[in-house]
């Protein structure tokens, strides 16, 4: 390739000149080809230590003039044939011009003009790839391409220097860390390792130190431990290692490919040495850390962040922190954890504007809202760019409030505030903060759609006075006093200050008439709701009335959800329930329904309306329990895996106890879908989740770290599983909620355990209180580094799981060992995902949908097919390979929709491998053969098919119904894949049930080949034998054959023409009436070519070989072929002999055919030579008379003991597999060999 010139003062150090003219040198690096010595040793070591560019392109050329000694470089290349070629450019093209300059300067400085005109017109061609990486990381990536065989479309991330431990001795090198490898080489002194890993198949990854690798990150595949130390910078690595890896996951758990985000912001000067890629993925992980921090949506996109302090009325400080701005919201958080945390929505602000600076307020910003609430900032670094940043936000935002029922809202606040409020006017100038159910909110779209405007506790709640339920209701009414409180110091809604304070209340009990305001600020559904107005209605209208699989689950589960409270005793808590679930369902398909989203919804329902219900889900399912609720439930294991390490750490002398007894999978599913609220008191669960919506996950880990603990004696004590879940279910079921003010619900749980000597009674409120004393060190930070290990393991395990069970539906007599069947797997795997990140742009390249069942999850398509067909088929014919992948990968598409399934893959590879000569035979012939051959392929096969199919009528029907039968399963997949809600599993229940059903397949069911098939059939075998050791015998065998069966064809045209002309002679017979019988008739039968449509049964023969030899010698009697009008007829026994002997013959002699029966021209095998290509119709049309029966192309070949060997020789697939599996990049390969040896 051409380069930029640049100086180079040594040029013969390290090289050898090879060429040179006056003006330009072609050098080679030392060491490079034969040879080389210890000199060549030390140089490829040297390249590597220092990263030099020569170590993959080992050539270049450098422009000189004869009285400078500066050189310049100008081409480079990786081979003696990529520089020849740069060389012979520049001699017949330069080298005259370069004569006639008068000074060197002048020569110098045309031959670097011209060099960069070379690159800037060959970079013109290139597309632009948005933003350019810096030219020595283009160079890197080079090399990492050329050094490991990366397609142009794997991206190099960044690249680091360490050192790879192989064994006890640490191997310098280089680290190259890809979208979706991880790379490593390294060449010391002839020895020479070369790791690839794929990112989906890490199982572990992890920074630690040891005495044997200090400060080392250890990654780990289901084949091998490999650590890495002495990094520059091992924090960032490692981040990025983390990163990169959870690309993966993500990409297996919901097929997500690695998109760059366009949204994101980018750096004004980038670094000299970053890839636009790193820049992405550092500002993707920023984004991810803002929004959950904040609570915002999943698209808000972080623009830029920036120190500050910011002034707290309530405290009279000016607390430092970091002030965050993105398209939607201005934030801050405080350096200490708990001081102060804001959330400013750009919608609610009026006023931006620059204060005057003094000595104690340097450079300060003052932000107004609508809720006259003022936020003043100062110390800020670039305050004019930061108010320019944020007014072009504000004039992006809707002139129109979102909300359009803003007055609702307003009145709704004023009534939820007592009359004893200290600031009723304060409060009632809080348009932004939610509606609290006791409002009554009675907006546009409540009476469109027949959802409930309120809270269901509301609805179906004693309308007790407080002061009638006593000690209770005085408690309730002082919460409700000092959240009031709270709001007038600290603000009310989405503006609001939240700090310490506001933790202390919320671990208090929220009171239960503020309990779906504060829900709704705190998980950020609010934000999405406000946003969004008529969304929920737009949605339960859409899904009314739709039916899958998901409303399927949801009627079922209705009557479970909180069956004990009133609210859904009767048909409007259950309807509302209906409608949120189904609309959720009808929002996001890939989650669809799961198991105790029922539960949960249900206590969302009682305290707020549908709306807010559906908003509160979605922040529950989207964001605070991310992959909670899928098919695999992946978070809810994700953070039981978290659980049994917490355990393991705080607990450890419980946690031994509790792996034997398995306890935890049991216990932690069912605590952390439904947040308690399935295993506790309605009243005491509630708490929890204000606490969970509040702090996030963390709560609902220390609480379940603090039952434990509670139990441990009698845990300790336990013999089995159920006595542990009953000692936990009694506990859990008296844990009350002394405080609360709603009549007591009956829980169901706590019926069915409860003993003779029920355990004394646990204050929620205490518990709470315990779990934050003894776990409030797990920090959001940790748990979040603690589900990316786990989400490691979970998903690999899932992989596994599916992998078993998809080697369990193959079928026993496959023929493959379950190893075989395995590395089969992982390979088919491998090459569907690589479409997903390399082959996007192919039409057929399909999304893996991980709610399919295990078998259907991956499928390739026909281009995919045919680079596995390549290597791992015995079969190799060289040029024609890939026409016979196409082939063989339309006989396996049943179903016609360009995709085939694993066990589909497998059916046909066995086939090849396993089958015995019969069914190795019929496969080739099957290929040969509609649907297998494509029209374009054989012209002419679809006029002689159509020729001898246009008389079978019932034939033509029976295919009419079998193509729109497929068709039907066509259109309803397509259906299923497109459409909104999960597919129908019915559908493959019943694809399963027919396979079952195989029916036997006789070498008697396989249509007849005409002539052209024969010809492509015989181009093939050609082919096939181009690469074997035999291959002048197998020409020979097969030239002897195919000669034979030309001429075996000729003979059966001939009989067909005169059995054609006797028909004419004779009236044609009626359909359904049998035509008289003749002597050729058996054989015409016999003889009957393929029709179009014929469905290829599968293989499966019955033939016996024993007899096929001796059978060979019998003398037919009779010729074949049919004339036109004749139906099928069904062959009786005595037929099905005569024409198995006719059929089965490879002599044929003069004497064993009545002689009126031939015409002049026909050609006996046993007289002349003659041409063995058949003779064809006028106008070069195959002979569509011709045809050929599989039991005589098998009988032929039978006599040919070289065929024979050949198709029974026995090949190793493990070794193929190996291979493509290097190909692929499925394992890490490490090499050690000498420096001549090539890199694989």
């Amino acid at each position: 390739m051409w380069l930029a010139p640049e100086e180079v003062l040594v040029a013969n150090a390290l090289w050898v000149t090879e060429r040179a003219n006056p003006f330009f040198v072609l050098q080679r690096r030392r060491g490079h080809g034969k040879g080389g010595g210890l000199t060549g040793l030390l140089v490829g070591t040297l390249d590597v230590v220092l990263d030099s560019s020569a170590r993959v392109a080992p050539y270049r050329i450098l422009h000189q003039t004869q009285d400078s000694q500066v050189y310049w470089t100008v081409a480079c290349g990786s081979s003696r044939k990529e520089i020849t070629k740069h060389w012979e450019w520049l001699e017949n093209n330069l080298l005259q011009t370069l004569s006639i300059f008068d000074t060197e300067e002048d020569i110098t400085t045309f031959v670097k003009g011209k060099i960069h005109g070379i690159i800037a017109e060959e970079n013109k061609n290139l597309q632009p790839q948005g933003d350019e990486d810096p030219g020595k990381f283009k160079e890197a990536e080079l090399k990492m391409r050329k050094q490991f065989g990366m397609p142009e479309g794997e991206k190099l991330v960044n690249y680091y220097s360490c050192s790879y431990w192989k064994g006890r001795v640490p191997r310098q090198g280089w680290l190259y860390l890809t979208v979706n490898h991880l790379c490593f080489y390294s060449f010391l002194l002839g020895k020479e390792v070369s790791l690839v890993v794929q990112w989906v198949d890490v199982t572990r990854l992890e920074k630690n130190a040891t005495l044997l690798f200090p400060e080392s990150i250890r990654v780990d595949t289901r084949d091998q431990e490999l650590f890495f130390s002495m990094f520059l910078n091992i924090s960032e690595t490692f981040k990025l290692m983390e990163q990169l890896a959870n690309l993966a996951m993500r990409q297996l758990l919901d097929s997500e490919g690695f998109l760059e985000d366009k949204a994101l912001p980018r750096p004004p000067r980038p670094h000299s040495n970053i890839s636009a890629l790193k820049r992405d993925l550092d500002a993707r992980a920023k984004n991810e850390c803002y929004c959950a921090t904040f609570r915002l949506p999943g698209d808000e996109r972080l623009d830029g962040h920036t120190g500050c302090t910011l002034w707290t009325p309530f405290n009279k400080l000016h607390i430092p922190g970091q002030m965050f701005i993105s398209s939607n919201y201005i934030c801050f958080a405080s350096k200490e954890e708990d001081a102060c945390h804001l959330i400013i929505p750009l919608r609610e602000v009026t006023i931006v504007e620059k204060a005057d600076s003094s000595s104690v307020l340097p450079s300060p910003l003052s932000i107004s809202t609508k809720s006259k609430m003022t936020f003043l900032f100062a110390n800020l670094k670039d305050r004019d760019f930061l108010v320019q940043r944020i007014s072009d936000f504000l004039q992006k935002m809707p002139s129109k409030p979102p909300g359009n029922s803003r007055a609702g809202r307003k009145a709704s606040i004023v009534d939820s505030a007592p009359e004893s409020s200290p600031a009723p006017q304060e409060v009632s100038e809080q348009p932004a903060s939610p509606t609290s159910p006791l409002g009554g909110l009675q907006g546009s779209h409540a009476q469109e759609a027949p959802t409930a405007s309120q809270g269901l506790l509301k609805l179906f709640q004693r309308n007790t006075p407080m002061e009638d339920l006593g000690a209770k209701g005085a408690k309730e009414k002082m919460k409700e006093e000092s959240w009031h409180i709270h709001f007038f110091e600290y603000g009310r809604g989405m503006c609001m200050y939240r700090t310490a304070r506001t933790r202390e209340l919320v671990l208090k009990g929220i009171p239960e008439s503020l309990r779906g305001e504060l829900w709704l600020l705190f998980s950020g559904a609010w934000n999405e709701m406000v946003t969004h107005p008529g969304y929920y209605a737009e949605l339960v209208e859409k899904s009314t009335g739709k039916y899958s699989l998901a409303t399927e689950e949801i009627e079922r589960d209705l009557h479970r959800s909180m069956p004990e409270h009133p609210a859904f005793q009767n048909e409007l808590g259950i309807a509302a329930l209906r409608r949120v679930l189904t609309a959720y369902a009808f929002r996001n398909p890939t989650i669809g329904y799961c198991q105790a989203m029922n539960i949960v919804t249900s206590v969302l329902l009682l305290y707020g309306s549908e709306e807010e219900a559906f908003w509160l889900l979605v922040a529950l399912c989207e964001r605070m329990l991310p992959d909670y609720y899928n098919t695999r439930v992946v978070g809810a294991l994700v953070d039981q895996g978290i659980f049994e390490e917490l355990t393991r750490d705080f607990l450890p002398q419980l946690s031994e106890k509790m792996q034997d007894l398995g306890v935890i999978p049991s216990i932690s599913l069912s605590w952390f879908l439904t947040l308690f609220l399935s295993v506790m008191p309605f009243e005491s669960a509630a708490v929890i989740v204000d606490c969970f919506f509040y702090e996030g996950i963390k709560v609902i880990l220390q609480v379940a770290l603090a039952i434990l603990d509670a139990n441990m004696e009698q845990l300790l004590g336990c013999s089995d599983e159920g006595e542990a879940m009953t000692v936990l279910g009694r506990y859990l079921d008296n844990v009350v909620n002394k405080q609360s003010v709603s009549p007591p619900i009956p829980h169901l749980h706590a019926l069915l355990t409860s003993g003779d000597d029920p355990p004394e009674e646990v204050d929620i409120f205490d518990l709470l209180k315990v779990s934050y004393e003894k776990f409030s060190s797990l920090r959001a930070e940790d748990i979040e580094q603690m589900r990316f290990k786990q989400r490691l393991k979970v998903i690999q395990s899932l992989e596994d799981t599916a992998k078993r069970s998809v080697v369990r539906a193959i079928p026993g007599d496959i023929g493959f060992s379950i190893e075989e069947l395995e590395d089969l797997y992982m390979v088919f795997k491998a090459k569907q995902l690589a479409s997903q990140y390399w082959g996007s742009s192919r039409p057929a390249a399909v999304r893996r949908d991980p709610s399919l069942p295990y078998l259907e999850q991956y499928r390739i398509d026909t281009n995919q097919f045919q680079e596995l067909f390549a290597s791992l088929t015995p079969w190799a014919c060289g040029s024609h390979t890939s026409v016979l992948a196409g082939r063989m990968f339309r006989l396996l598409d049943e179903n016609k929709d360009s995709l085939i399934n694993f066990k589909e893959f497998v059916t046909g590879i066995s086939r090849m491998y396993h089958g015995d000569l019969t069914e190795k035979l019929k496969v080739l012939y099957k290929l040969h053969l509609p649907p297998a051959l494509s029209p374009e392929e054989a012209e002419s096969a679809l006029e002689a098919t159509h020729y001898f199919t246009e008389n079978s009528s019932s034939e033509e029907a029976l295919q009419q119904e079998e193509q729109e039968g497929a068709g039907n399963d066509i259109q309803e997949k397509r259906r299923e894949e497109k459409g909104t809600s999960p597919p129908d599993y019915r559908h493959y229940l019943r694809m399963w049930a027919k396979e079952k059903e195989v029916q036997k397949e006789t070498i008697k069911d396989l249509p007849k080949m005409n002539q052209e098939q024969f010809i492509e059939l015989c181009k093939t075998l050609y082919n096939m034998f181009s690469e074997d050791p035999m291959e002048q015998d197998l020409y020979h065998a097969i030239a002897t054959v195919a000669s034979l069966l030309l001429r075996i064809g000729e003979v059966g045209r001939r009989f067909s023409a005169w059995s054609g002309r006797g028909e004419s002679r004779d009236s044609a017979p009626e359909e359904g009436e049998p035509p008289a019988p003749h002597p050729p008739q058996d054989v015409a039968q016999e003889l009957q070519p393929p029709a179009a449509g014929d469905p290829q049964a599968k293989a499966g023969g019955d033939t016996h070989l024993g007899k096929a030899p001796q059978e060979s010698q019998v003398v037919g009697e009779g010729g074949g072929g049919e004339g036109r009008g004749s139906p099928p007829q069904p062959l009786s026994d005595d037929e099905t002999k005569d024409d198995m002997s006719m059929s089965s013959y490879s002599v044929v002699s003069t004497g064993s055919l009545q002689c009126e029966d031939l015409a002049d021209d026909t050609v006996l095998v046993g007289g002349e030579a003659h041409s063995p290509v058949a003779t064809t119709h006028s106008g070069g049309a195959v002979d569509t008379d011709w045809c050929i029966s599989f039991e005589q192309i098998l009988a032929s070949i039978l006599t040919e003991s070289v065929l024979v060997n050949f198709f029974e020789k026995r090949v190793d697939i493990g070794l193929k597999i190996k291979d493509q599996r290097k190909v692929e990049r499925q394992f890490s390969t490490s090499s050690d060999h000498e420096q001549s040896a090539v890199l694989g």
